[in-house]
C-alpha cells in the first residue's frame, strides 16, 4: 500500500472501483482533505494484517479519520457506513430532518443490498469469468436492467433519488457508470440518463473519478492473469 497527502487528513484506503469512487466523490464534494492509501486488490494487499485491522472483511474502501468522535481517531469500513459517517460529520448530503433522512437511507441501503451486488455479478460473469455461463450472464444482466428500471421510475418526477443530491446518489452513480459492461444502454432509461448526465457533470465528481485512474489498467487482463484472478475471485492470495 502507498500513500500521499498531509498526515492530518482523512486516510482513505482505496482502489479505483465503483465502491472506491463513492468515497472519493463524497470527500471531494465536502472539500475534506484526504490522503489516498492505495490497496492493490490484484496483488492481495487487502489481506495484509494492518489493513485487516481497519477492514476485517478484507474489502476496500475504508477510512481512518484522525478527528473522529470526541476528537479521537476512528476507522470505518463498508462504503455505505463511510458515507453516512462523513455525512454526519460534515452535515452535508445527509439531511438532519428525520423524514428526509429516511428517504436517503432507503435508497442508500437499496444500493448496498441490490444495485451494487447485482451489477458486480453482471461484471463478473460478463467480463471476468473464464467460463461463459449463459444462464448467469442472462440472469444478472436482466436483474441489473430491472434495477435500472426502478431508478428510472423513481427519477421520473425528481432530479435525485431522495430529493436533494445526497449520499444515495453518490452510492448509486458509480455502479451505473460502467453500464456498458453490465450489458445496459442508458438510452433505454431516459430519466436515469438525465440523472447520470447531471451527476457526471459535477466538478467534484470529475475530480473524484480521476483519483488513481492510471492504476486501473485493462480489466480484461484478469482473464489471463492467473495470480490476480485467484486473489480477487478465489478469496485469498496464493502461498508461494
Amino acid at each position: 500500500m502507498d500513500a500521499q497527502g498531509p498526515k492530518d487528513s482523512v486516510a482513505l484506503y482505496y482502489w479505483p472501483t465503483p465502491n472506491g469512487w463513492k468515497i472519493t466523490i463524497m470527500l471531494e464534494e465536502c472539500g475534506l482533505p484526504y490522503e489516498v492509501r492505495y490497496v492493490d486488490i490484484g496483488k492481495g494487499e487487502q489481506f495484509e494484517p494492518a489493513f485487516l485491522e481497519i477492514s476485517p472483511n478484507n474489502r476496500m474502501p475504508a477510512i481512518v479519520d484522525p478527528d473522529g468522535p470526541g476528537g479521537e481517531p476512528v476507522s470505518v469500513f463498508e462504503s455505505g457506513a463511510i458515507l453516512r459517517y462523513l455525512g454526519e460529520k460534515t452535515g452535508r448530503f445527509y439531511p438532519a430532518d428525520p423524514r428526509a433522512r429516511i428517504e436517503v437511507d432507503q435508497w442508500l441501503f437499496w444500493q448496498m443490498g441490490g444495485l451494487g451486488p447485482m451489477a458486480g455479478q453482471a461484471h463478473h460473469f460478463r467480463q471476468y469469468a473464464r467460463e461463459q455461463i449463459p444462464y448467469a450472464i442472462d440472469r444478472y444482466t436482466r436483474e441489473v436492467a430491472r434495477l435500472y428500471g426502478v431508478m428510472d421510475r423513481r427519477l421520473a418526477d425528481r432530479d435525485y433519488l431522495a430529493g436533494d443530491y445526497s449520499i444515495a446518489d453518490m452510492a448509486s452513480f458509480p455502479w451505473v457508470k460502467p453500464y456498458k459492461r453490465q450489458g445496459q444502454d442508458l438510452d433505454d432509461f431516459p430519466n436515469l440518463r438525465r440523472w447520470f448526465d447531471r451527476i457526471v457533470a459535477r466538478p467534484a465528481v470529475e475530480r473524484a473519478l480521476k483519483v488513481g485512474e492510471e492504476k486501473r489498467g485493462d480489466p480484461s487482463r484478469l482473464k489471463t492473469d492467473d495470480e490476480a484472478h485467484a486473489i480477487l475471485f478465489g478469496g485469498q492470495p496464493s502461498k508461494s
